[in-house]
Order: C-alpha cells, then structure tokens, then sequence
C-alpha cells in the first residue's frame, strides 16, 4: 500500500532544507557547499534529502525560485492601498530588510559565482520580472496621482528602483562596513528623493 504524504510536513520539511541549504551556501559558496552539509544543517539524512532535491543545484534554484514567489505574494499586501509613493518606498524598506539578513551576502556571493549557469541566470530574470511587475504598477498609479515624477517613463523608473535596490544588496554583499541596518535610511531617503517630482 502506498504511503499517505501530509502535504503540509512535506512543504515544511522542504523547506528546512531549503533554509539551511541557504545558510550552507552562505557560508560555503555554491562549490563548497556540499550536499553532506546542507543534510546536517537540516538535521536529515542523505536519503531526505534526494527525495526532495536530486541535486545541489536542484536546491539552489527552489531557493531562487522562492525568493520570486515571495515578490509575487509581496504584490497581494499592498492591494487596497492608495499611497503609491508608500507602497513603493515599503518596497524598498523591505528590500533592504531582506539585505539585513546575515546570510544574506554571503548567498548573494555564492550565486554570483554561478550567475552564468542557464538554470540560474533564467530563475534570476524571474525575480527581477517579478521585482518589475511589483514596483511598475505603483510607479504608474504615483504618476496619474502626482505623485511620482513625470520626466521619466514608469519603465525607466521601475529600472532605476531596481538597480537603486539591487545595488544596495550587492554592496552590502562585497562592503564589509556597508551594512543593511546602518545604511537603509539613506536607501529610503535616496529612493523617495528620486521618486518625487
């Protein structure tokens, strides 16, 4: 007979894995980090873990992809407000929270290492579609509000966020003094400074 899987512990124990896979590649880089590793992280077997990931890249792509997915549901919060220039500036505040993890760099390092490899690159252009689709909206409705400046399109303008956020994250990740905590006023101050007209 074939056995019964509750699906709420198996995505909770998929996600352990994940977390500490995050944490593994942290501190290891992807070439260091070792499916061995990552198992004891987890505090699970080898077994476990192949039944849930065939490979190391396996988990590092379901991290990527996670992270797209949580730009997609971070759309649903906001829904039912008016404010586009707070909406947007809560986007880059929680940009820079997420910065604030202490894994956080050293991750960003690990992929950058492997940035090139096609399943990477194309789980990435995900996330910055998904960073796109979450800031765009709110950039058009701050323009028709008057709220957003109008001397730029609400492309460049979602392209310049982005970079304005993702360049955050990289500092924070290669600048040992650059801290996420320390430095995300001014990532605020800098974004509301460019957003208003």
């Amino acid at each position: 007979m074939a056995r019964t899987v509750d699906p709420a512990r198996h995505e909770a124990r998929r996600f352990v894995i994940i977390d500490a896979a995050l944490t593994v590649f942290a501190e290891h880089g992807y070439d260091g980090a070792t499916t061995a590793a990552i198992c004891r992280a987890a505090g699970i077997g080898s077994g476990t873990f192949f039944h849930y990931f065939p490979t190391k890249l396996d988990v590092l792509l379901a991290i990527l992809s996670l992270g797209a997915e949580e730009v997609r549901e971070q759309a649903a919060r906001y829904a039912g407000r008016t404010d586009a220039l707070g909406v947007l500036l809560d986007i880059v505040e929680h940009g820079a929270d997420e910065a604030g993890d202490p894994r956080m760099p050293g991750f960003v390092r690990a992929v950058g290492g492997v940035m090139q490899q096609p399943d990477i690159a194309a789980k990435l252009e995900d996330d910055t579609e998904a960073q796109h689709d979450l800031i765009r909206p709110w950039v058009e409705k701050g323009q028709q509000a008057g709220d957003i400046r109008t001397d730029l399109t609400a492309d460049r303008i979602t392209s310049w966020l982005y970079l304005l956020t993702d360049g955050f994250l990289g500092r924070v990740a290669v600048e040992e003094n650059f801290t996420a905590h320390e430095e995300k006023a001014t990532l605020v101050d800098t974004a509301r400074r460019f957003l208003t007209p």
